[in-house]
């Protein structure tokens, strides 16, 4: 059997992959439920909070001496429309629903990761699509739930301006999601380079 192959790891390390298959799975259920809770409230389309950015809008805050107003440059905030249109209430239903996907199909596959490594098995076919497979959907949820938000609450500014506001802002940062597509990129090229490893040296002492 290949050193590479197989791989016993200590009981410090079968605890904290323990550990984190549990912290997973109580993630995954807290996601999806907050994932629910917010389509229960967006669906009645009624009072609805989104959660806006904003670029070079100057606002007042009471933040002066005795609460006097001061301009403040605007970057996030939460605001409420009486109703949005049917695409905004779409677009934030879907953001949950992508939200909730993404976390489930991600920690599926640590998961499958984890239970793997305590058996042994570290670096084989299994785990590097397991490794890739979380990293790729980790992207495009990263990617996608922003963009459904920035929809919806598109739909909250042209509600609330009569269509006189105009707030285009990119919804994904580009410099995180370049950061996140090389981490993706650099744990899958390390589990297949592994995989490689443990092939050739198979039969080997």
């Amino acid at each position: 059997m290949s050193t590479v192959d197989t791989y016993k790891q200590s009981r410090g390390d079968t605890i904290g992959l323990y550990t984190f298959m549990v912290a997973g799975i109580a993630i995954a259920g807290i996601t999806t439920w907050a994932a629910v809770a917010r389509i229960i409230e967006v669906l009645p389309n009624r009072d609805v909070t989104v959660f806006a950015d904003f670029s070079g809008t100057i606002a007042s805050a009471p933040i002066g001496p005795d609460g006097a107003p001061v301009d403040v440059e605007l970057d996030t905030a939460l605001i409420t429309a009486e109703s949005l249109p049917g695409a905004s209430v779409a677009a934030l239903v879907i953001q949950q629903i992508v939200l909730a996907l993404t976390v489930i199909v991600v920690v599926g596959c640590l998961i499958g990761l984890c239970r793997n490594i305590i058996r042994g098995q570290v670096f084989s076919r299994t785990n590097t699509v397991l490794v890739t497979t979380a990293g790729f959907t980790a992207l495009a949820g990263f990617a996608l739930t922003p963009f459904f938000g920035n929809m919806g609450a598109n739909g909250a500014f042209a509600r609330l301006s009569d269509r006189t506001f105009n707030n285009v802002v990119l919804a994904v940062d580009p410099f995180a999601l370049i950061m996140v597509a090389f981490v993706v990129a650099l744990a899958s090229t390390v589990f297949v380079v592994g995989d490689r490893m443990r092939r050739d040296t198979e039969g080997l002492v």
